[in-house]
């Protein structure tokens, strides 16, 4: 289809599934996340891997986003996709955890995602066109517990988005925020703890969450046809409607889980 699809998170999980998917469609790729050396084991496993570029950076160094930006745009001349991928989990009690916990999943969920979104945003104007998928999850819709400053960022997500769509789609540019349930991916074992450190084991409701290939299958279709929202995942993702419904049960369920 040869469209320039920038990808963020390409490490692992989410975000390195959908490279070998994209790269298999024959897409131009920019792969993105902190280390380079990761990347280059994920670029090795994308089909025609000489279409793929690497573009690492971190995401809370925000005074770099312009820089980072236009040395993307300088790989293929545009590009038509920003997936937004990269983010970490938490998995912690409010009162189990210090204020630069919360600091840092806004800085990476929230903020980071922001000013590269905001930085690619006049190449989006000029080229009169652009999409921007920004993977949320669930919990940017409801909340759960030992995921309050997740969640907190997750949510900021959508109301962020929400306005760029309407602030910009008369220039062309569209945007899809993707919620993902529970997917089979290392997003535990990398979650935050309270006093700042790794969890550095996986959970249950994460072992039996979706395919990681069947997630970003799904995911794909969905961007394909511009969707403004989408829910993918199990049973998890019903609390979603539920709550249209009824916060209190939605609550009640929530708390009934056992999820960890």
């Amino acid at each position: 289809m040869d469209q320039v699809i920038w990808i963020t998170g390409a490490s692992s999980g989410i975000g390195a599934e959908l490279a070998k998917q994209y790269a298999y469609r024959g897409e131009h790729l920019i792969l993105s996340a902190r280390r380079m050396d990761v990347l280059e084991e994920i670029k090795q496993h994308c089909t025609q891997a000489a279409s793929v570029q690497l573009l690492p950076f971190d995401l809370t160094d925000y005074q770099a986003m312009e820089g980072v930006v236009a040395q993307a745009v300088r790989f293929h001349g545009k590009i038509d996709l920003l997936i937004n991928n990269g983010g970490i989990s938490q998995r912690s009690l409010i009162i189990e955890s210090k204020f630069e916990v919360f600091e840092k999943l806004m800085a990476v969920d929230y903020l980071g995602t922001v000013a590269l979104s905001r930085a690619l945003l006049p190449y989006f104007i000029k080229q009169k066109q652009g999409h921007y998928a920004v993977v949320s999850s669930v919990m940017g819709k409801f909340g759960s517990p030992y995921r309050s400053g997740y969640c907190g960022a997750k949510h900021a997500l959508h109301g962020f988005f929400d306005v760029l769509r309407m602030e910009h789609q008369k220039d062309g540019i569209h945007v899809s925020i993707v919620c993902p349930g529970f997917v089979k991916t290392p997003i535990a074992i990398n979650a935050v703890t309270g006093d700042g450190s790794t969890l550095g084991e996986d959970d249950t409701a994460t072992r039996k969450g979706l395919n990681v290939t069947r997630f970003c299958s799904k995911m794909i279709h969905a961007l394909d046809q511009k969707r403004w929202e989408v829910y993918i995942g199990k049973k998890e993702k019903l609390g979603v409607y539920l709550k249209r419904i009824s916060n209190a049960l939605v609550h009640h369920i929530v708390i009934r889980s056992k999820v960890r």
